[in-house]
């Protein structure tokens, strides 16, 4: 019996469950912390740790939750470090945290550079930090002095892991994952922000691909992980970009992104320096030595002010613009005795003010590489000022990483999603699925009285949707609810196309005609619907700036999957069912 079902057609169609199943990889009782990803050319990567294993611990430290794994990587900061460098062609000086920042040939030649060391390709390096070094031993030796090296100890459901690292493992974790399905924002709650770049002049992909790579720096250096950013097309020839967030509400997304973010300092009408590795190689961040909330008072009965303050590093260039400029001015006396100089340094964010400070007498003319950036926080109590103050601090501190956007942007498009209602959009989707294939199958039993029409339909429902999520596990699709309609649509046609199949095997009229032949003007009908089906997917592509491009291709591959091996496999078991 078995022998009469399995024709190659079966064949195919099982092994593409199976194939299926592996990309999907079900494993509904996983738990714990998974690492999501191990950071490419890392102490971590060279000693074999691998994405999808779950964490145990970290130098004994027991991760049962993410806020476990976040605390623990917090606790491998440390305060900047400054490096200063004697070459054959110069001084150079920087500020590191956990790498030195260049490396060398064995003739102590630098032969590569980080972005953050301010140091030139090609110097021959004499000293460093003071002591003397004459040969790759020496200088590898003053390193580990000024950087040492720590027992590192990473436990994983695959086994231990220990190493010397100078700082916080390079890998990120997620909640272990039931499955290799990936979910989009709708069923899993996030932002979605639709961007408009505008220019007066023609915008390129060069444009768009460069405003991409700022706000993928500053939406990750801002801490979230889960981003997904493309760029996106209208059929008018508009240009957008759209960003997915997980986890983060439209008001953090929008403070963040809904600045061009041009950061300016400036002493009278000179700028001295700007956002952006170019001038500005370090700001401290998550750091209490140097970062923080540094006084609150309450300005009246419903008004508190409180202050933050941090501090960055100028590269050589701009600590020696910022000498020049404060050379020209006076020394003066403030109101509280103190001597300073005759003009403030301002700080402006997108041509708005949002900071003065004093400058002191004796930084006048001297190319300091430390300076203190603050800004206020202003609530109706001190809690919602602290909060206000540090919000504010962060978006500050990510401008002066990551720098301005290069194009002026508007953002066209801004939906939220909450957890919750993803949540409830999966249970509902899997609802409707299960619903509308019961209404099929009745239907379909109303129409022919018979089980072997039925049976046989329901499973190649079943067969198509769990190849076409196994399609996307391999590819590594986000399904959304957009996705999740364009199976359903999907499953519709190929239970019309089988409705077709049945009839025409079905069909006694013309007797003439043997069971090929029935079976290949059923595909004939079938095969002229699919490039109709096709055909009508392609102009979604781009529509809404490619809002509903999910729709068109789960649906493509739906209805492809279908004519190739479903449905072909349906034909098959059903000649064999009905043909007595």
């Amino acid at each position: 019996m078995a022998k009469k079902f399995m024709t190659m057609r079966m064949w195919i169609l099982l092994i593409a469950i199976v194939l299926s199943l592996m990309a999907i990889n079900p494993n509904p009782w996983a738990s714990g912390i998974q690492i999501k990803s191990v950071g490419q050319g890392s102490l971590e990567a060279e000693q074999g740790i691998k994405s999808g294993e779950i964490l145990k611990s970290i130098n004994g430290q027991a991760i049962e939750t993410l806020q476990d794994f976040a605390k623990i990587i917090k606790s491998f900061e440390k305060e900047p470090i400054e490096i200063k460098l004697e070459t054959d062609e110069g001084d150079f000086k920087y500020t590191t945290l956990n790498n030195i920042g260049f490396e060398t040939d064995e003739n102590l030649t630098v032969i590569s550079t980080e972005d953050f060391a301010v140091l030139d390709k090609g110097v021959k390096i004499l000293s460093i930090n003071g002591e003397k070094v004459n040969d790759t031993l020496s200088l590898k030796e003053q390193v580990n002095k000024i950087l040492p090296l720590e027992k590192m100890e990473i436990s994983t459901d695959q086994g231990n892991y220990i190493y010397l690292s100078r700082g916080a493992p390079q890998i990120t974790a997620i909640t272990a994952q039931t499955s290799n399905i990936q979910k989009g924002l709708d069923l899993q709650g996030g932002t979605r922000v639709l961007i408009r770049p505008i220019s007066e002049e023609e915008i390129t992909d060069k444009d768009i691909s460069d405003l991409i790579k700022v706000l993928s720096n500053r939406l990750n250096i801002y801490g979230l992980a889960d981003i997904q950013i493309r760029s996106a097309k209208d059929w008018e020839g508009n240009k957008f970009v759209l960003i997915e967030i997980a986890g983060v509400t439209s008001a953090e997304v929008r403070d963040l992104i809904g600045k061009q973010g041009k950061f300016e300092a400036k002493i009278g009408e000179d700028i001295v320096f700007e956002g952006g590795k170019k001038d500005i190689p370090f700001v401290c961040r998550d750091d209490g030595s140097c970062s923080g909330i540094r006084q609150c008072s309450q300005t009246s009965q419903d008004q508190w002010y409180c202050k933050f303050e941090f501090v960055i590093h100028l590269s050589p260039e701009a600590a020696k613009l910022h000498a020049e400029v404060t050379d020209k001015l006076d020394v003066i006396s403030s109101t509280d005795g103190r001597e300073i100089l005759s003009e403030t340094i301002d700080f402006y964010l997108d041509g708005k003010k949002v900071d003065s400070l004093q400058i002191g007498s004796d930084l006048k003319g001297k190319e300091s590489t430390a300076i203190a950036i603050s800004g206020p926080g202003v609530g109706p109590s001190k809690v919602v000022a602290i909060e206000r103050a540090i919000a504010n601090m962060d978006n500050l501190q990510t401008i002066l990483i990551t720098g301005s956007l290069p194009l002026e942007i508007e953002i066209e498009k801004l939906d939220t999603i909450s957890p919750i209602m993803g949540k409830s959009f999966i249970k509902n989707a899997f609802l409707v699925g299960l619903l509308a294939m019961l209404s099929v199958a009745l239907v379909v039993f109303i129409r022919y009285r018979t089980f072997k029409i039925i049976i046989p339909m329901l499973i190649t429902m079943g067969s198509e949707i769990l190849i076409i999520l196994g399609f996307a596990s391999f590819i590594g699709w986000n399904l959304d609810l957009a996705a999740i309609a364009g199976i359903i649509a999907a499953v519709g046609t190929g239970v019309d196309h089988q409705i077709i199949i049945t009839d025409e095997v079905l069909k006694g009229s013309e007797k003439y005609l043997n069971w090929k032949q029935k079976i290949k003007r059923a595909f004939f009908i079938i095969l002229t619907a699919y490039f109709t089906t096709v055909a009508a997917m392609i102009p979604l592509w781009n529509a809404g700036a490619g809002l509903i491009r999910g729709f068109a291709i789960t649906t493509i591959v739906g209805v492809t999957i279908g004519v190739l091996i479903t449905r072909p496999a349906f034909a098959s078991i059903t000649e064999k069912l009905l043909n007595k």
